[in-house]
């Protein structure tokens, strides 16, 4: 029987990546669709993986200090008036309540598409003095944000994230801090979920609404286009001269204080899915995923086969693991824990209770090894770090090798019309020229990475003098 008659067949990423991608969320039942337009049901599948990223997060965040709290979702229209610059950011992106109940409301309220303004009004109420400094704040909510074109993970209008907001006594304290949370991103993209990442600053045209800087993590998907997938800003002390947020320093002057702001949503699981995904549906790193391994009875019928299995479930207790006992054929097994993005499939059966073994399966790479059930929780332990230390290399390899460089225009425009992925190019630092490059050729700056690199003295676009060298790209 062919495998497609088992979980139904799935688009393959090289005949339409965007396609295979709606397929993998669907049929690995991660998502559905609602009947609120633009806004998606994150099914147990999806929300367990939200739930670890959720998790391990928390966790770092709390390490450094940060401690959770919770703010309201509306936020009336004068506070968000208050700083221009962010209204201005968000203003096509609100949505608006007007109502409440059968009266028309004296004011209108928005719902969070951020909460800075909510943040600034706290912290203008509680901090009086240097003691009540840093304030290290997060907080794990939903926003919505209008958006027009939505899918599943990538964009939708309402989202989960979580929000982290901190208020300084100096501007080293909160460049510190804003530098500090992007690389507790990405640390966690590359260990934990094995995404390799670019970090830098976003030019001024691409940062954040009222910030100062912007600094970003960006990934390069299995098409070759860019995600953004985790940003740290710095907003130095303009959020607190618009909310009037000051404080008695310990020379007993008045000063304001100096606030950062970071988040990251749920669309690193559409990063997750689309850096490790094939043509068989999901693959989760070992240390994302829910279930790490799932044990397949073979011939489960025969005695003693279950209670092998639930046996060997009992040995690998150190690990998340899964007995499907169902009564599927091991063929339809195989291929829904290969959709699900399962790490290790352990298939027992009459023959291999007798030969006192069981064959370990990876989901990567379907590379199978028979071990001895004497030695299963090494094995599996081995199996599951040498997979997480694969899948990192092997999307640092396929980033390296879908990494240009362009030194003119032309040859810069070629790359991005035929050769999907990041083009490293130096650029003079005025706006028009970015704006010329996106509008001739889609692409946008990316960031411009921490770790300089000096390709040519000219901007690939102008010719004037270079300032920085950007990576570039189509994004999500």
């Amino acid at each position: 029987m062919a495998e497609k008659k088992f979980v139904e067949a799935i688009t393959s990423m090289e005949e339409d990546f965007a396609q295979w991608y709606t397929d993998v969320v669907k049929k690995a039942e991660l998502i559905d669709y609602s009947s609120v337009k633009g806004c998606m049901i994150i099914k147990p599948a999806g929300y367990a993986i939200w739930e670890r990223i959720q998790a391990e997060l928390d966790r770092r965040f709390k390490e450094t200090g940060v401690e959770n709290v919770y703010m309201p979702m509306f936020i009336p229209e004068s506070l968000l008036q208050k700083e221009k610059d962010h209204v201005e950011g968000f203003a096509p992106e609100v949505a608006w309540v007007t109502q409440g109940g059968l009266e028309e409301l004296p004011e209108k309220l928005c719902v969070r598409p951020t909460s800075e303004t909510l943040f600034c009004d706290y912290y203008a109420n509680c901090v009086q003095s240097y003691r009540d400094l840093p304030k290290l704040s997060n907080q794990w909510c939903s926003v919505v944000r209008w958006e027009k074109e939505t899918r599943p993970f990538l964009r939708s209008r309402e989202f989960l994230w979580q929000e982290g907001h901190t208020a300084h006594a100096t501007a080293e304290e909160a460049e510190e801090r804003t530098v500090q949370m992007l690389n507790v991103y990405a640390d966690f993209l590359e260990n934990y979920l094995a995404i390799p990442v670019i970090k830098g600053r976003k030019t001024d045209k691409e940062k954040f609404a009222g910030a100062v800087a912007t600094y970003t993590v960006e990934a390069l998907m299995h098409d070759g286009k860019a995600l953004q997938s985790g940003t740290s800003h710095n907003f130095g002390d303009g959020f607190a001269r618009a909310f009037d947020i000051k404080f008695a320093d310990k020379d007993n002057q008045l000063k304001y204080v100096h606030q950062t702001s970071w988040g990251m949503t749920t669309r690193v699981i559409g990063a997750l899915i689309m850096v490790h995904g094939d043509n068989r549906g999901l693959v989760l790193t070992p240390k994302i995923a829910p279930t790490q391994v799932i044990i397949v009875p073979i011939m489960q019928k025969k005695e003693g086969v279950l209670e092998k299995a639930a046996q060997l479930k009992e040995t690998l207790s150190n690990f998340r693991v899964k007995v499907d006992d169902s009564d599927k054929s091991p063929g339809w097994k195989f291929s829904e824990q290969e959709m699900r993005g399962i790490p290790l499939r352990i298939e027992i059966g009459p023959k291999d209770i007798e030969a006192n073994q069981c064959v370990i399966v990876r989901r990567d790479t379907n590379e199978k090894i028979t071990v001895s059930l004497d030695d299963v929780n090494t094995a599996v332990g081995n199996e599951l770090e040498k997979m997480q230390r694969e899948m990192l290399e092997r999307a640092k390899e396929h980033r390296e090798k879908h990494t240009y460089i362009a030194t003119n225009y032309d040859e810069f425009k070629d790359i991005i019309a035929n050769k999907p992925g990041f083009v490293k190019a130096m650029w003079c630092g005025d706006e028009a020229c970015e704006l010329k490059i996106k509008a001739d050729t889609t692409a946008t700056s990316r960031c411009m990475p921490w770790e300089q690199e000096e390709l040519s003295g000219t901007c690939v676009c102008c010719g004037k003098p270079a300032k920085t060298m950007v990576y570039w790209g189509k994004a999500y």
